[in-house]
């Protein structure tokens, strides 16, 4: 039998202290991943949206074309379908680029997040190099000590360690 099914084990703790067997749960989601799973799903919506935008904008130009051409192929009418034409294409043409803007606004918040992120792991690993390295000087401090309180020679210990001549 195993130690997780004979011994009460705390799973949230992590750390495995005091011999215990520690099982570890998958991770859930993680915030970057569902952000991304619902920018692709708002990213195809856009898309969806914009191809109907499209297709009804198509639907009307060809019904105005065949509304022309039924009725009246001469030059009068071609400039009805003109008329008709152009603030069609201008509306599309905006739609397109008001929702590439705001894609491009959603992508920059999205990257801005991430370098956010990413700036915060760094500052945290900053501060953790710092900790190791204040906790290995002071034990290189430590041994240095008791290395002179049992009147043995440090300077090779000095060496090794790279310290200037005026540390201890």
């Amino acid at each position: 039998m195993s130690d997780t099914t004979t011994r009460p084990v705390d799973h949230t703790g992590g750390d495995g202290a005091y011999g215990d067997t520690v099982v570890f749960q998958p991770e859930p989601e993680t915030s970057d991943t569902q952000a991304e799973t619902s920018a692709k799903r708002g990213s195809w919506s856009r898309d969806l949206r914009f191809m109907l935008v499209v297709l009804v904008a198509i639907a009307a130009l060809f019904l105005a074309f065949a509304l022309v051409v039924a009725f009246s192929p001469d030059a009068s009418g071609i400039a009805a379908l003109a008329i008709v034409a152009a603030p069609i294409a201008t509306m599309v043409a905006a739609y397109y680029g008001i929702s590439l803007a705001l894609r491009q606004v959603a992508e920059a918040r999205r990257s801005a997040d991430a370098a956010e992120a990413r700036a915060r792991a760094a500052e945290t690993s900053a501060r953790e190099s710092d900790a190791w390295a204040a906790q290995m000087e002071s034990g290189l401090r430590v041994a240095v000590a008791k290395l002179e309180a049992a009147r043995i020679e440090t300077r090779d210990v000095q060496r090794a360690a790279g310290t200037p001549d005026d540390f201890f």
